[in-house]
């Protein structure tokens, strides 16, 4: 049985507001859009470990946010993020308020739950898995 309408909706949309929130940061640093990285825009050298969270922030997050291999895209970011607190936040104080860490401290413990839960009935994940249960189903009616 499925979950009510209004407990299914907001999972969604929370799945999808937190990869966009990613998806935002990996174009800044990819591409220079939204102004870019730095105070000129500049983007990253694709070849370095911001190179590479700018790769996991467009494309990975780009999974979650369609729900496509979800559990373990939302889990590579989920750690993506604990790499970016302590490497760039925590250093700077411990509380996430006062370093400035909120964002990645929250980014990280979505995408857990969405890797620990999936991504819920308004994704791709869900679409392919009614496909792939209902070719089961219809093997097996036919091996009967």
């Amino acid at each position: 049985m499925q979950a009510p309408l209004y407990q299914r909706l907001p999972l969604a949309l929370l799945r999808i507001v937190a990869a966009a929130v990613m998806m935002q940061h990996g174009v800044q640093k990819l591409f220079g859009l939204l102004g870019g990285v730095g105070p000129n825009g500049e983007t990253v050298e694709i070849m370095s470990q911001m190179g590479l969270a700018g790769v996991l922030e467009t494309f990975v997050a780009l999974l979650v946010l369609v729900g496509l291999f979800t559990r373990p895209a939302a889990f590579i970011l989920s750690g993506e993020m604990a790499v970016a607190f302590f490497q760039a936040h925590f250093p700077r104080a411990f509380w996430p308020v006062q370093n400035g860490g909120e964002t990645p401290v929250l980014l990280c413990f979505i995408f857990l739950f969405f890797a620990a839960f999936g991504a819920g009935s308004f994704s791709l994940d869900a679409l392919l898995s009614k496909k792939t249960d209902a070719q089961s189903a219809e093997r097996s009616i036919s091996a009967a």
